[in-house]
């Protein structure tokens, strides 16, 4: 192989410059972008762009010089698009929070809880916690659907639900 750059074909003369100055290269990409990897993909393309244009370059001799403008060049164009996609995601809303992925299984598991423990409640408590709270009923329309006074739906409620959270004190200890 001869020394003179005028006579290499693109591939030795880009294998002569990659041995000599890839490390200088991507120093200076990485001065530029403050990032290894984009500096080496920028060093990269620079090469690959070189390659591809070899036959068109008027001076082989020059070669370097126009590697070092390649990188600087893309080197900018990567923090334009850098600086693009950073202005996108702070103009964009955060990202809805999504439920956990095992969400479904807790949920069914706490209704499963919760009704177990309405089943272990006397009868005249679990209609009176049913109607208040899955029906939404006063307290009116619930001894009027069940027959009872006013009085009475207070004090199944209270007795009911007091039940309700002991049975259901162990549940909510364990899932804490």
């Amino acid at each position: 192989m001869s020394d003179e750059p005028a006579r290499w074909s693109a591939d030795e003369a880009l294998e002569q410059l990659y041995a000599a100055h890839w490390r200088e290269l991507v120093r200076l990409a990485v001065l530029l972008l403050r990032d290894v990897g984009a500096a080496e993909e920028v060093v990269q393309d620079a090469f690959v762009a070189v390659h591809g244009r070899w036959d068109r370059i008027r001076d082989p001799a020059r070669a370097l010089a126009y590697l070092r403008q390649s990188v600087v060049n893309r080197a900018r164009s990567a923090l334009r698009h850098r600086a693009v996609v950073q202005r996108h995601l702070a103009a964009a809303p955060p990202p809805a929070t999504a439920a956990p992925a095992d969400e479904r299984s807790l949920v069914a598991d706490r209704r499963a809880a919760v009704l177990d423990a309405m089943r272990a409640l006397p009868e005249r408590q679990r209609e009176v916690l049913a109607l208040r709270h899955y029906l939404d009923l006063s307290e009116a329309e619930i001894a009027d659907a069940l027959g009872i006074s006013r009085g009475a739906v207070k004090s199944h409620a209270s007795r009911g639900s007091a039940r309700l959270r002991e049975l259901l004190a162990s549940y909510l200890e364990e899932s804490s």
